[in-house]
């Protein structure tokens, strides 16, 4: 399929340069990445590497149920993490992530609105095609999870489990593409996205006006689980718009009022509301912030403003150092083994970007992660680091840990730039 990507008019390009003088150094920077994922290929190891084997699930279990006997079960793991990050080899194989396979059709998609060429428009179908053949087996409708066993604090969510987290990605993937060239076929997986979402999740009642929705279709694995309930809540209310329903947006609204409530009076989140998991970590506060300004686009809710004021002040104030670089943590859940962390400098430029001009302090942070990005961690390959350890470097690249999600969200400020210069060419998320 080839169509005709729209893309902004050339009078335009000069304004565009003026205006946001960073736009050469970030196209020049994610044309070197696509050359990268080109010879690299679409598979990689994983943050969860280590722990994907029967053995090493089974060692992580016992750190759970016993964690002091857990602690030398998982000690080789956390040790090679830590000094020997390469080892992932030893540990697992290289996989492919529909997360990221979403990520980086958004992305190619991105550019080949904000530079009109087909080739990226390509590449976003191809990964539409891939996503079109790792959806979970054994489900009626579509819906995507990861490809290993992953062992969590409440026993092993199996390969190929449906995740809310997951999903709403590759709702916006196919919504990006389908925004370009009209497809009914991504027209009905949509709409098939968007039924999975509504049906194939329990939800539990908290107060007179909210609900928590489970983690994944089974209700024994995880609820209360905050950045879950803000993903799909930006799902269906999207889906409310997109394809018409009011009985999306019924279901997710008591989604958002369950995120709403769930906000501490200082403006932050905890990952959960089950009294255990009282972690404040960088990225998944950013996960929940987006998904509400989002939210807040489609439907101008005053709940969603407010908590996006209240959560990006905290956000600001606390999650990022003296050098205005994100910090994994405002309140750690366990020892850590690095200091900073490309998925958060991902999600950071991705919500600053949703959020340019409203508040002036994150502005200021967009700048200063980009100057690091641009100059610190982007290798001589067109890769990125994954983390930067007590010593040393992380220099695995993991499109899930977080390769494609940066390269989308460098497109994104790619795509916001042109249409800003172009008042003409509408802005999208």
């Amino acid at each position: 399929m080839s169509v005709q990507v729209s893309t902004v008019p050339q009078s335009s390009a000069t304004a565009f340069s003026m205006s946001f003088p960073e736009t050469e150094k970030i196209l020049k920077s994610v044309l070197h990445f696509t050359e990268w994922l080109s010879r690299y290929g679409e598979t990689s190891y994983d943050f969860q590497s280590f722990y994907a084997s029967d053995l090493a699930r089974n060692a992580k279990a016992l750190y759970y149920r016993k964690p002091l006997l857990g602690i030398l079960a998982v000690s080789p793991m956390v040790f090679s993490e830590a000094f020997a990050p390469s080892a992932r080899s030893i540990f697992w194989k290289r996989q492919r992530f529909p997360i990221a396979d979403a990520h980086y059709a958004m992305g190619f998609a991105f550019l080949a609105k904000s530079r009109g060429e087909d080739r990226f428009y390509q590449k976003a179908l191809h990964f539409l095609d891939v996503l079109k053949s790792t959806r979970c087996p054994g489900y009626t409708r579509y819906c995507w999870g990861y490809p290993f066993n992953w062992e969590t604090l409440r026993g092993t969510i199996k390969e190929g489990t449906p995740l809310i987290t997951t999903v709403p990605y590759v709702y916006e993937a196919f919504k990006q593409v389908w925004e370009i060239d009209k497809s009914d076929e991504w027209n009905q997986i949509l709409r098939s996205i968007a039924d999975h979402a509504l049906l194939d999740y329990q939800d539990f009642q908290t107060s007179a006006s909210a609900s928590t929705c489970s983690y994944t279709p089974d209700p024994e694995q995880s609820v209360a689980v905050v950045n879950a309930n803000a993903y799909r809540a930006f799902l269906l209310t999207s889906a409310a718009r997109d394809l018409s329903e009011e009985r999306y947006w019924k279901v997710a609204e008591r989604n958002l009022n369950f995120v709403l409530e769930s906000q501490n009076e200082d403006g932050s989140w905890y990952y959960a509301k089950d009294g255990k998991r009282k972690f404040i970590d960088h990225f998944h506060t950013c996960f929940v912030l987006k998904a509400l300004v989002k939210i807040e686009e489609l439907t101008r809710h005053s709940g969603c403003t407010e908590a996006i004021k209240r959560g990006v002040e905290y956000y600001t104030t606390n999650l990022f150092d003296e050098n205005g670089l994100p910090k994994p943590f405002s309140s750690r859940p366990r020892m850590t083994v690095y200091k900073r962390e490309l998925y958060d400098y991902a999600e950071s430029i991705n919500l600053a970007v949703l959020l340019r001009g409203r508040f002036p302090e994150l502005d200021r942070r967009l700048s200063s992660v980009l100057n690091d990005i641009l100059t610190v961690w982007q290798k001589p390959d067109g890769s990125f680091r994954s983390r930067r350890l007590l010593l040393g470097w992380d220099n695995t690249p993991m499109h899930r840990w977080a390769q494609s999600q940066l390269f989308r969200s460098l497109c994104l400020l790619l795509y916001r730039n042109a249409t800003n210069s172009n008042p003409g060419c509408p802005a999208q998320a």
